[in-house]
């Protein structure tokens, strides 16, 4: 078959990389649980604002990855773990002005302020979450046949792959959460809201903290 020559990797990888990368984002991590967050007290279209800055976020990651600059993460453990604590960080900051909120504010800004805060904050909780460049440090290696080609064209095309998987993974959490969403926003409103939003980010923090010990 000669068009499997023009691949850019080789297609023996392909399912067992697909495979590893969707078990991988269907383990519960800080991603998942702050998209839940979102989508249940702000609906499916805050929930995908968000996604939106994950997916760039990881797709900047990614592309950094293969041109080889996130080792410096690797080769520099300090700089691991500014990322790290930065990271953590912003997320008790998102929880303590989910607190603070009175939601009046939040419900009088315009929809499209609310989508690119989101927007900006799922960027940057996803450029400094360090398991992100991890993941590719460790990851790609295994899945790029140096004789098969340019190894950064293969890089970038299963880290491509994995975006995708990604997006498909976050954009279910969100729909599924928005949905149920609806019921409990009807129940919870207020200062009880509030809370639940800022235990929840600081649970997601706590985890994110555990989660990127090196």
């Amino acid at each position: 078959m000669e068009f499997l020559t023009h691949v850019p990797v080789d297609p023996t990888v392909v399912l067992p990389f697909l495979a590893a990368v969707a078990l991988m984002e269907l383990t519960p991590g800080p991603n998942m649980g702050w998209l839940a967050i979102v989508s249940l007290s702000q609906g499916r279209t805050a929930g995908l604002a968000a996604v939106a800055g994950i997916t760039l976020g990881l797709t900047l990651w990614m592309v950094a990855a293969a041109f080889g600059l996130t080792e410096v993460v690797l080769l520099w453990p300090a700089l691991y773990q500014t990322i790290r604590w930065a990271g953590v960080g912003f997320l008790l900051w998102l929880a303590w002005d989910a607190w603070r909120s009175t939601g009046d504010g939040a419900d009088a800004a315009p929809v499209e302020t609310r989508r690119r805060a989101l927007f900006r904050r799922g960027l940057i909780g996803n450029l400094l979450n360090p398991k992100a460049a991890l993941l590719y440090v460790v990851l790609l290696p295994g899945f790029i046949r140096p004789a098969h080609g340019s190894t950064l064209t293969q890089a970038l095309a299963l880290g491509s792959l994995h975006v995708v998987v990604s997006v498909i993974v976050h954009s279910v959490i969100v729909l599924t959460a928005a949905r149920a969403g609806g019921a409990l926003l009807t129940r919870t409103q207020g200062p009880a809201m509030r809370a639940v939003m800022a235990l929840g980010l600081v649970a997601i923090a706590i985890w994110t903290a555990w989660e990127t010990r090196a």
